[in-house]
């Protein structure tokens, strides 16, 4: 299985980006780390903490905002990495820049950059960032039946309006949005999964907030 997601990650050739100017700011990476059985990778994900104003608690790859310090975005995500999660850079090889996206904010630009594991990890949670580190089966997203949908509030919402979102359920933790999407995609662009979930556009949010005001 990891075999086949490396080979077919060739059509995602690895990139050095950097972000406009203009976009600096809003500019973030997070590295994709496969490692594991061949025959049954895992992905490292991590939990936020619970105290951050920005997505505290939620489902995460390890990553975070572009500094000005950062050769280049490849950069970003390998810093951030090490600064969250204790990975060094010699044990993984980068291998594929996947499409660049965003999450809830459509102002915020993310590049997701694959590795794979070139030995054991010993990983170790910055607190004052991440509440938990953990690894999931991707033979899990390949199974469409665990897959669920619950309901988010539109902020401001006096009418409870709400947005619907995929997730999927593993252990006691909840992975959904932008990390969900993100493994989904790559498991669909290497392994021809066919795993097809209806995600919220943001014209689809706009439109709830309007309806709002």
């Amino acid at each position: 299985m990891l075999t086949s997601i490396a080979n077919n990650l060739v059509k995602f050739p690895l990139k050095r980006l950097k972000p406009r100017p203009d976009q600096s700011g809003t500019t973030a990476a997070v590295l994709v780390i496969l490692h594991g059985d061949i025959d049954n990778p895992q992905v490292v994900l991590t939990q936020r903490a619970l105290h951050l104003k920005s997505h505290g608690g939620e489902v995460a790859f390890p990553g975070g905002m572009w500094d000005k310090s950062d050769s280049d975005l490849l950069q970003t995500a390998l810093r951030e990495a090490y600064e969250e999660v204790g990975l060094e850079a010699h044990s993984v090889e980068p291998v594929a820049t996947l499409p660049i996206a965003s999450p809830k904010r459509r102002d915020v630009h993310v590049t997701p950059y694959v590795a794979i594991a070139k030995e054991r990890l010993n990983l170790i949670s910055d607190p004052s960032e991440i509440a938990a580190i953990f690894d999931a089966p991707l033979r899990l997203f390949m199974d469409i039946t665990q897959y669920q949908y619950f309901d988010m509030k539109i902020e401001s919402s006096d009418s409870g309006a709400v947005i619907r979102f995929p997730f999927i359920q593993y252990e006691s933790y909840r992975i959904w949005g932008f990390t969900l999407k993100v493994i989904t995609d790559m498991l669909n662009d290497t392994l021809g999964a066919e795993i097809a979930l209806d995600y919220p556009t943001f014209e689809q949010v706009d439109e709830l907030r309007k309806r709002e005001k």
